[in-house]
């Protein structure tokens, strides 16, 4: 059922199909790239698209609808008849429509978005749904441009690629020059988009008039693998837009070696061992207490210089931690904060789990690669270096677009989009500010269950 129908009747919504299975990589939905879970990704650009007035994830996992909503959308609870491996995405875009339309909210247009396409782009979407509001076709599909050559078996039934090929999309005595080819279109499987009159009536993606909303190629991943979630994350800090501001972020935690300091030490003739640390970054903690938002430092090593350094900051430490996902979770708990309102901020494989954990993962600029590519937010200066004041004022900007979206919507001046790269409208239609952990089921290969 429908949680919050919306009080006017939208005219273009999105639907994400999110399963709780998934076998080729298990908890897909759920994993993350670039540190947002792919199903936040996928609201997060429907939210920022100007033509999307809502916003609906199907799903029968209780922490997908959970992060769904923290990301801005609407759950539609999917029964457990369609939500099997052999279920298949028009099941659950028919079930969702139809629970639409039971609260009187029948929309015009239906954008169906997978999950497994990480980078998709807001822009992208009001093309296609410009489209067929425009009557200019009935169905649409997000396509890259390819002129590759391709080739199919001669003898169906044998080994794929064991035997004679056959040219398919080419005639294999000429070899024109790319510059010469028309191109083909390639099926990203990012997202479709249709009259839902037409949708309902077929019963199928693809129907009347089929055009293509050709897609850059960096942004075109579908991940489906567990390599391809690997080129993702790597790819993340190259395709995602710099984050700026942290918008909603209520503490902040960090590991202390090669964060607050430069990942160095200096040892006397007497094996005392001292640190280097930034003078700039005990402003920026200043600023932080000056609002009241709690500072944790949180180390694996046990030494002297991680507690005077803390005392000097005035902040909490908790040091020779072997389980920082343990001692973060039970630190949350005492002080009342959802993770997903937490930034942390690491440099080492060893703060990969307490990443996983919070809304707001972080790297300093010198992290090791598995930590950059698990972070949502990568700073421009290197631990020790000034990179928590860096982190520090990113967060009392974003303390002040948060404060500036709230007036606005508390004042009714909200109704649009936010600040750039902010959703605006959205969240007072979903009863959330902001989304604090945020910014389907064919795809290239068929009826794959979302």
């Amino acid at each position: 059922m429908i949680e919050n129908p919306e009080s006017a009747t939208p005219r273009v919504v999105a639907i994400i199909p999110a399963r709780g299975g998934s076998k080729g990589v298990p908890g897909k939905n759920l994993r993350r790239v670039g540190g947002v879970p792919l199903v936040a990704r996928a609201v997060t650009a429907c939210r920022r698209s100007r033509l999307i007035d809502a916003v609906f994830v199907s799903t029968d996992d209780p922490e997908i609808a959970e992060i769904s909503r923290a990301a801005g959308a609407q759950v539609i609870e999917r029964p457990p008849t369609i939500a099997g491996d052999l279920a298949s995405s028009e099941s659950a875009l028919l079930h969702a429509i139809e629970e639409l339309s039971a609260t009187g909210h029948a929309p015009e247009v239906l954008v169906f978005v997978q999950c497994t396409s990480p980078f998709i782009q807001p822009e992208d979407l009001d093309d296609g749904v410009s489209l067929v509001l425009d009557d200019v076709c009935d169905s649409a599909f997000s396509g890259v441009a390819t002129y590759d050559f391709i080739w199919r078996d001669g003898e169906p039934a044998g080994r794929p690629g064991g035997g004679a090929m056959v040219g398919q999309n080419h005639d294999a005595a000429v070899r024109p020059r790319r510059q010469d080819r028309r191109p083909d279109f390639r099926e990203t499987g990012a997202f479709y988009i249709m009259r839902v009159s037409g949708f309902r009536a077929h019963q199928h993606r693809f129907f009347g008039r089929t055009q293509v909303v050709e897609v850059p190629e960096l942004t075109a991943m579908e991940i489906d693998t567990p390599q391809e979630l690997i080129m993702a994350e790597s790819l993340a800090s190259l395709v995602d837009p710099p984050t700026t501001e942290l918008v909603g972020v209520r503490a902040l935690i960090t590991d202390f070696d090669g964060v607050h300091t430069a990942d160095t030490a200096y040892v006397d003739q007497d094996g005392h061992e001292t640190v280097r640390v930034s003078r700039s970054d005990g402003y920026g903690v200043a600023e932080l207490r000056r609002i009241g938002l709690p500072f944790l430092i949180l180390s694996k090593e046990r030494n002297p210089v991680v507690a005077a350094r803390a005392a000097k900051l005035g902040v909490e430490h908790l040091q020779g931690i072997d389980d920082k996902i343990g001692a973060l979770t039970t630190w949350l708990a005492e002080h009342g904060i959802d993770s997903r309102d937490v930034v942390y901020l690491g440099n080492d494989v060893n703060d990969l789990g307490p990443m996983s954990l919070v809304g707001w993962p972080a790297a300093v600029a010198d992290a090791h690669p598995q930590v950059r590519a698990a972070a949502r937010v990568i700073l421009n200066r290197s631990g020790g270096n000034g990179a928590v004041r860096e982190l520090c004022d990113r967060i009392l900007a974003g303390r002040a677009m948060h404060d500036l979206i709230n007036d606005e919507l508390i004042s009714g001046d909200g109704a649009g989009r936010g600040p750039a790269g902010a959703p605006g409208g959205s969240p007072a239609r979903s009863g959330q500010a902001v989304p604090a952990g945020a910014a389907a089921s064919a795809g290239t290969n068929g009826n794959r269950p979302a």
